[in-house]
């Protein structure tokens, strides 16, 4: 078996080809730069140049698989058309072959308790243009293909993911890491491992599926920040940010930051025995 992936020299894309081939799943990886290229191979990919907006790249790349997961997200002017016309080129190659689409939880903007992926979409800012995507990519199940979407959470582990960007460097260099609000709503986490262990299961989903992709950690903010304080280097040195202010300082994602989710893998694990095993966020988040 042989799959593409885009966002392959990425975050989650790095963990993702470790299980592929963990799977003995051979795996082609879009690499827009050298390092890129490097970083993929180094995992034991084989790269295809090219970047998200080369759709005919997209497309023989997809044809030549027997899956595609896409990971890649170019966020600048345009990402939800870049995202859209990548996705229509990766499905139009795959065809009835599988397809693992990326959305996320903070499309569900806050949650009432603890939800799943049918929870109605409430999606701040920054993820307002997904849910439209995803409606588009989930319809061609109508005609034979295979699409799936996973929603991750919060990602976390090996040292990197957004709380580490946005929260314990700024953190380091400032003396403290900084807290929206009071700190009593919930994350959604996931581990990056298991997060990608998900993705790879997705491959054999049934077509239209859609699946949280949360280990069920739901932790208060306030326990997370006293966490990545340790990381940063300055236990319990936590500085409260106004809704305001972190915009300010973090940009609109500060508003996805902001949010209270709680969040069931339950649809996952009981469909394609999904089994997180990595549950210990704080302590691993404290370690940094």
């Amino acid at each position: 078996m042989q799959i593409f992936i885009t966002g392959g020299s990425g975050y989650i894309g790095r963990s993702t080809i470790r299980a592929l081939t963990r799977h003995d799943i051979g795996v082609t990886a879009l690499a827009r730069s050298r390092q890129a290229a490097r970083t993929v191979s180094d995992l034991g990919a084989v790269p295809v140049e090219g970047a998200l907006t080369d759709t005919d790249v997209l497309h023989e790349a997809a044809r030549a698989a027997d899956g595609v997961i896409h990971l890649g997200v170019a966020y600048a002017e345009g990402t939800a058309d870049v995202d859209r016309a990548a996705a229509k080129a990766l499905q139009d190659g795959v065809r009835d072959r599988p397809y693992v689409h990326t959305g996320g939880v903070w499309v569900y903007g806050d949650t009432d308790g603890v939800v799943d992926v049918d929870a109605p979409l409430s999606p701040p800012r920054i993820t307002a243009w997904r849910p439209e995507n995803e409606k588009l990519v989930l319809a061609r199940a109508a005609t034979g293909e295979r699409p799936v979407v996973v929603m991750p959470g919060l990602v976390y582990g090996r040292s990197g993911g957004l709380a580490q960007a946005f929260f314990v460097e700024p953190g380091r260099a400032a003396g403290a890491v900084p807290r929206i609000g009071d700190g009593l709503n919930h994350w959604a986490l996931v581990h990056v491992d298991d997060l990608a262990e998900l993705y790879v299961l997705a491959l054999n989903a049934p077509a239209g599926s859609v699946y949280a992709g949360v280990s069920g950690q739901n932790l208060p903010l306030a326990d997370v920040t006293q966490a990545l304080s340790h990381a940063a280097g300055h236990p319990g040195r936590i500085e409260s940010l106004t809704l305001k202010e972190a915009v300010r300082r973090m940009g609109p994602i500060a508003e996805a930051f902001a949010l209270d989710q709680q969040f069931s893998g339950a649809r996952a694990r009981r469909e394609l025995d999904w089994t997180p095993t990595r549950l210990d966020a704080l302590t691993e988040l404290a370690e940094g």
